[in-house]
């Protein structure tokens, strides 16, 4: 018994050993992959060269270019959409007055043919003149042919109604269809000037407040330069100093708007885009004239810039996307950008494209 015990425990241990030792458990325990390298950081980009002040200053009054295009673009397809409105509202009119008239020619028409039946199907008038009576004959037919001539011009007219009713429902439904079109383009509008205003105003918030002051000081020195450039070519060498009636109330009103603050697409009175302002002042003076500085300039007459006198309209930049009021001694008065107040300025302090007279 205790030789067999020894037996069994001896071939224990050598399992045990025969098992710790087997190449495929060695082999097994090593083939546990070790973790790889770590990868190196890929390099960072190199930061963009910082801008430099006038290159902000640039890019800023760039985007505000392209807001007060877009603007224009705006307050046209608003001004268009007023039209339209105001003519499918009247075209409405004309087509319930149409149909109006077209029931009163039916009943009229209906009254005539009921007085028809009961004469056994002759016209009003006929039973007189089918009489044996010369004189009453000859009296009544010519109410007959009056009678004749009155149902012919009744069927006519409600002929022409009709077709005018054609008419005026086409119109309507064609100034409808121009009238969901500019509603696109004001929101198309609408979103460029909000996102070129969003991105100029990122561009100077930006900025550090010295920064913002120098900004400002650039801005002014710029216009200064071009300004001083302007005059010195003579250009203001016997202009006119003296405004008409009509010019003399339209610089007032403009002039009295001054320091009040530059709003897209506003007319007054607390807040104005620069055509905005220019069409007010001329309306305080009697002449209406068109909502957007590049209708201000295809409609206007134009002079020449050595006729120029208070009251004519400055165009500025070859798309014509400002316009301020000559008020003389070479300046003019002008609603500039979002962020500036109504002011006075250098008439020549930016491109200027041609100039204009209301009057």
């Amino acid at each position: 018994m205790n030789r067999r015990r020894c037996v069994n425990a001896a071939i224990t241990v050598v399992c045990a050993l025969t098992v710790l030792a087997s190449p495929a458990l060695t082999l097994q325990a090593s083939a546990a992959p070790a973790a790889p390298p770590a990868a190196p950081a890929a390099p960072a980009p190199p930061a963009p060269p910082k801008k430099t002040l006038e290159e902000v200053r640039k890019e800023i009054d760039g985007l505000y270019r392209q807001a007060a295009t877009a603007t224009d673009a705006y307050n046209l397809a608003e001004e268009q959409t007023k039209e339209q409105s105001a003519e499918i509202v009247r075209l409405a009119k004309m087509i319930v007055a149409g149909n109006e008239k077209i029931d009163a020619l039916k009943a009229q028409a209906g009254a005539a043919a009921r007085a028809q039946y009961r004469n056994g199907g002759l016209p009003d008038g006929a039973q007189f003149v089918l009489t044996d009576d010369p004189q009453l004959f000859l009296d009544n037919a010519g109410r007959l042919k009056e009678g004749q001539k009155a149902t012919k011009d009744l069927l006519a007219e409600m002929t022409r109604t009709q077709a005018q009713l054609t008419v005026y429902a086409k119109d309507a439904g064609t100034n409808w269809t121009k009238l969901e079109a500019n509603r696109v383009k004001q929101a198309a509008a609408k979103k460029d000037i909000e996102d070129k205003i969003a991105a100029a105003k990122k561009l100077e918030s930006e900025l550090a407040a010295e920064e913002r002051e120098r900004l400002l000081r650039l801005e002014q020195q710029e216009q200064y330069r071009a300004q001083t450039a302007w005059v010195n070519t003579g250009v203001l060498d016997g202009l006119s100093t003296t405004a008409t009636p009509m010019g003399k109330k339209a610089v007032e009103f403009a002039t009295a708007q001054i320091g009040k603050p530059y709003v897209w697409g506003a007319e007054g009175p607390a807040s104005y885009d620069c055509s905005g302002l220019t069409q007010r002042a001329w309306g305080a003076a009697g002449r209406p004239i068109p909502r957007t500085s590049q209708e201000q300039w295809r409609l206007l007459p134009k002079v020449d810039i050595k006729d120029m006198r208070p009251g004519d309209l400055i165009v500025y930049y070859k798309d014509a996307s400002h316009i301020g009021m000559y008020v003389g001694n070479g300046a003019m008065v002008h609603a500039p950008r979002p962020g500036r107040n109504v002011t006075l300025a250098g008439a020549g302090s930016m491109e200027i494209l041609g100039v204009v007279r209301p009057e």
